[in-house]
């Protein structure tokens, strides 16, 4: 995959999370797409808790880095017109973590 590509896919994945908000807690279909991506890309991953997944990127053994990425919408309605916006009356993604996913 080329870089194009590769931004192509990684906006289309963001919009698709900005488009179906979900509050803390209840990111299931959040969850479930960033299951599916990691296993596209063959990225080992756990679900530590029913929304939560851990994914290990490269080697153990190497040392590690933790990285954190929110993936919860907040109680607000989305009022920006865009053609990626939130379609979940009264829940919207306002503070970047559909982009930290």
């Amino acid at each position: 995959m080329n870089n194009s590509e590769l931004l192509k896919k990684l906006v289309s994945i963001r919009r698709e999370i900005h488009k179906n908000p979900e509050l803390g807690n209840r990111e299931f279909k959040t969850a479930s797409l960033i299951e599916k991506t990691l296993k596209t890309l063959r990225i080992s991953f756990t679900r530590v808790t029913p929304t939560g997944i851990v994914a290990i990127l490269g080697n153990r053994s190497s040392g590690c880095v933790a990285l954190r990425a929110d993936m919860d919408a907040l109680p607000l309605t989305e009022r920006t017109g865009k053609n990626y916006k939130s379609g979940t009356p009264g829940v919207m993604h306002a503070c970047g973590h559909d982009a930290h996913v």
